[in-house]
């Protein structure tokens, strides 16, 4: 398993790099997603989770659930979302003003 999350984290964040070095504002800001769900993935995998254990601990439970993980993904995806949205409205408005959707706004035919 942990073989299966390395791969998809490394494919993920190859994919978010090779997008984010692109020309055109998309697949810069597709890139810059992947990236951050690669990077909410490697939080969530190195937090260690524990399938049915409590969250808090108590004195019958054997053992417990860290909840500060979940707690950093859980707020990244909300200002990843935010930033994202951002960047979209960001780039139309550039696409608005300068009519192409290059990131360095030179247009190469």
């Amino acid at each position: 398993m942990e073989a299966i999350i390395s791969l998809i984290i490394g494919v993920l964040t190859a994919c978010g790099v090779y997008l984010s070095l692109r020309g055109r504002t998309f697949p810069v800001v597709l890139g810059l997603t992947l990236l951050s769900y690669a990077a909410n993935l490697f939080l969530l995998a190195m937090g260690r989770l524990t399938i049915g254990a409590p969250p808090i601990i108590t004195e019958t439970a054997d053992g417990y659930a860290d909840p500060i993980p979940q707690a950093l993904v859980l707020t990244a995806i909300v200002i990843s979302f935010a930033m994202t949205a951002f960047v979209i409205v960001l780039a139309l408005k550039t696409f608005k003003e300068m009519g192409n959707d290059h990131v360095d706004g030179i247009h190469k035919p």
